[in-house]
């Protein structure tokens, strides 16, 4: 992307005045996108952004420019400006010898750029008829593509020279059915870190489907009741949960700012012994996975809760550096404007021993989740409200009516303490984490599950 020569002199010039640290990252970033709503195509939109971050530190001071300019000029300007931002001293140039990592990303097998746009089209419409199909009460569908490469370099002046190529491709269905008790939806989505492969994997038709299906169900569902219950969370539709309620605490930011219940509590017990909480961006294809993290680091597998126990929190570069450790491969930024901050990749709870249905079995009455919808966290305390998309009554060990006007009310520690039962059957699903304005794709999932104890807040009488 940016010759290394012209890398090592950039970094030299950002601490030209002085400084402890300096950083430079180049990203090139280009997609596809695509919507059809109410049968129509409503938007083809293809785009292309680069340009470059240089971030220079010294002492507690940060300093920070970016530029959509990629000469050696514009990047020597944007190193200045940080090191100025940066309020450095001493003065001297200092040489930077830098060591390449190796890349490790996998190609696409169908690089989406190759594939022409009347064939992303097509599928648009594939699943619009696959949904309306599904049912007459089906009265809006909307279907959306998406594909993304983003090809960055981090270098710094610890002598870190780092790249990654990145493949994303996104396909989601979202459907409304009408009926007696007013309108009601359903959604699926289907997204990987490949090409367009994606489709040799997934039938568009199928995603549709099951999209319009949970929108009819829900016409004949009945008001959710509201009290405290035992909850069986189904495989991969509790990880938005794990991700915001709990995960967020584990960010170590958060938790050198107090802002997190976990914070001086590595060691202790703030699980159940079956929990044990993983992040990992190196996790097959998925929706959080990538080579190295946006300060050049290896993605990795990182223990965060094990058998209960709190074992280590999610570490950026610099934060990292003042602990005396290495960073955990966190560091990510939404783009080259962005400076990087703790974010997690693909965060989840392992896979216990349980057979799924055993667990409904087990359970005598309560709720089963079988997807959740968006919510409110507060990420300082992990409390939350979640609406429960698809859900069903648990009586006497089997799942019965589904319910629709239903929320999930608690709190992500109280949550993972409670947990008496894990299942065999992990799954992950897609998600894009928002956090202090800037959003990263990720991943989250879990096994079938129940939680002893949830409230949940319905419109019927307990």
């Amino acid at each position: 992307m940016i010759e290394e020569a012209v890398v090592r002199r950039v970094l030299g010039a950002a601490l030209l005045t002085g400084g402890d640290f300096a950083e430079l990252f180049v990203e090139d970033r280009r997609g596809v996108s695509a919507a059809l709503d109410d049968g129509r195509v409503e938007q083809v939109s293809s785009g292309r952004d680069r340009g470059a971050g240089v971030r220079v530190v010294v002492g507690d001071t940060t300093g920070f420019a970016h530029t959509a300019e990629l000469s050696e000029s514009g990047l020597r300007q944007a190193a200045e400006a940080a090191a100025a931002a940066a309020r450095g001293g001493g003065g001297g140039v200092r040489e930077v010898a830098l060591t390449r990592r190796p890349v490790r990303s996998r190609p696409a097998a169908v690089p989406p750029e190759t594939v022409a746009k009347a064939g992303k089209v097509e599928l648009l419409a594939r699943a619009d008829d696959a949904a309306r199909g599904a049912g007459g009460a089906i009265r809006q569908v909307t279907v959306g593509y998406s594909d993304s490469r983003r090809r960055i370099l981090v270098a710094n002046s610890d002598g870190v020279l780092a790249e990654d190529d990145q493949v994303r491709t996104r396909f989601s269905v979202s459907c409304v059915a009408a009926g007696d008790t007013g309108l009601q939806t359903g959604y699926q989505t289907a997204a990987l870190t490949v090409g367009f492969e994606l489709f040799d994997r997934v039938e568009v038709e199928d995603l549709a489907r099951r999209a319009a299906r949970r929108a009819l169900t829900k016409l004949s569902a009945r008001p959710a009741p509201s009290g405290v219950v035992p909850v069986v969370v189904a495989s991969g539709s509790g990880g938005m949960m794990i991700h915001e309620a709990c995960g967020h605490g584990l960010e170590a930011d958060l938790v050198k700012k107090a802002s997190s219940v976990y914070a001086g509590r590595v060691g202790d017990q703030v699980a159940s012994p079956l929990v044990t909480m993983v992040d990992d961006g190196t996790l097959g294809d998925d929706w959080g996975t990538f080579a190295v993290d946006d300060e050049g680091r290896p993605t990795g597998r990182n223990v965060l809760i094990n058998d209960g126990v709190l074992t280590d929190y999610m570490w950026d570069l610099l934060r990292a550096r003042k602990e005396g450790r290495e960073s955990s491969g966190n560091g990510r930024r939404e783009s080259y404007q962005h400076l990087p901050m703790v974010r997690m990749t693909n965060t989840y709870l392992v896979n216990g021993t349980e057979d799924p249905d055993e667990i409904v079995r087990q359970t005598p009455h309560g709720i089963y989740v079988a997807q959740l919808g968006g919510g409110q966290v507060n990420t300082a305390t992990g409390d939350f409200v979640f609406g429960m998309t698809e859900a069903y009554l648990i009586e006497h060990g089997r799942v019965t009516e589904p319910l629709r006007d239903a929320n999930l009310i608690g709190n992500g520690p109280d949550v993972l303490r409670h947990i008496d039962a894990v299942g065999n059957d992990f799954s992950t699903i897609p998600g894009t984490c928002g956090k202090d304005g800037q959003s990263v794709p990720v991943g989250c999932g879990q096994p079938t599950l129940r939680v002893t104890q949830m409230t949940v807040g319905g419109t019927a009488g307990g």
